[in-house]
């Protein structure tokens, strides 16, 4: 076992660490208090993404075909490819703090499927790569958007399609994503995009060019058939608030989610947002804590190339099992 540290300005150290036993991880949910929970949920987790294969995750094939099964999922191998769809929502805060760089990386690796963020989510991302450029030159980057409908996700893509800076978690989604375009991307959804800094330049912008329209119907749209359309969905909500309540009401119109993954210190009432069969886990901590923990153990414990070239300057622990 191997343990890569990667800390300050582009240092990078490699470190032999003693071999964990085998039971280590496993041991987590039979420890007690919030260690059981968040052994629960790297399980939960791994239940998602599937245990061998990354990017084949949940198989369909693994259950009984149903007497109403839909046609395009009789067939045996299509089953076995059918996946989870899986839903991160996070707030602005985590964005703000170390755990962008997490974040990044399971969007850059299309780890996961739809991402909801709140508004400082998404400008704090792009703010951090040129805010004080484009603050210096008088741009606040919504001057090209008028002469058509927005939706928040389309403004999102707009924005971070040309940056081409890849430690941006809104560089990687290249294509607008949305369950409408069909592209294979990650959408990014924002249901209170003015609630923030880019509220402020709207509303500043709308003075001198008035005429901007954001469809915020077209998203709700879009992100409820993320989540109607999809066999099987599962969930990981960072923090509370918007991004979960717009995740959760995306899989309530399916009945519910097959897997679930809270991680916050509030009490959650899930009321028909997660099917009866699931087995969801919450653990009460702080995210920037226990969500790099659970990301090394659940999806990045699936690749094997997990050094990050693009943001070397960051603190990050990776564990390399051979």
């Amino acid at each position: 076992m191997w343990c890569y540290l990667i800390i300050g300005e582009s240092k990078s150290v490699l470190v032999q660490s003693e071999p964990l036993p085998d039971n280590a991880r496993e041991s987590l949910s039979t420890t007690g208090f919030q260690a059981t929970s968040l052994g629960n949920a790297i399980t939960e987790i791994n239940r998602m993404v599937g245990h061998f294969d990354l990017f084949i995750q949940f198989q369909l094939s693994d259950e009984t075909i149903a007497p109403d099964e839909q046609p395009e999922y009789l067939d045996t191998e299509g089953r076995a490819k059918t996946k989870a769809k899986i839903f991160l929502g996070h707030t602005s805060n985590l964005v703000s703090s170390g755990l962008r760089k997490t974040i990044r990386y399971l969007v850059q690796h299309k780890m996961v499927d739809v991402l909801v963020a709140t508004s400082g989510g998404v400008e704090e991302d792009i703010i951090n790569l040129f805010g004080a450029e484009l603050r210096k030159k008088g741009l606040n980057r919504i001057g090209n958007l008028l002469g058509e409908i927005w939706t928040p996700s389309k403004i999102i893509h707009r924005l971070g399609n040309p940056i081409d800076n890849p430690p941006s978690i809104c560089y990687w989604p290249t294509g607008c994503g949305c369950f409408y375009c069909g592209e294979d991307d990650i959408p990014i959804y924002c249901p209170a995009l003015t609630d923030g800094s880019l509220g402020d330049m709207i509303y500043f912008h709308s003075y001198k060019s008035p005429g901007l329209i954001m469809d915020i119907a077209g998203d709700i749209r879009a992100v409820n058939s993320e989540a109607v359309f999809a066999r099987k969905t599962g969930i990981i909500i960072l923090g509370g608030g918007i991004v979960k309540h717009h995740i959760c009401n995306a899989n309530l119109m399916r009945n519910g989610a097959d897997f679930a993954v809270y991680i916050n210190n509030a009490q959650d009432h899930i009321l028909g947002k997660i099917k009866l069969t699931a087995e969801p886990v919450k653990v009460y901590a702080d995210a920037p804590l226990v969500f790099p923990l659970i990301a090394a153990e659940t999806f990045a414990k699936h690749k094997k190339d997990i050094n990050d070239r693009y943001f070397p300057n960051c603190l990050l622990v990776e564990l390399y099992v051979w």
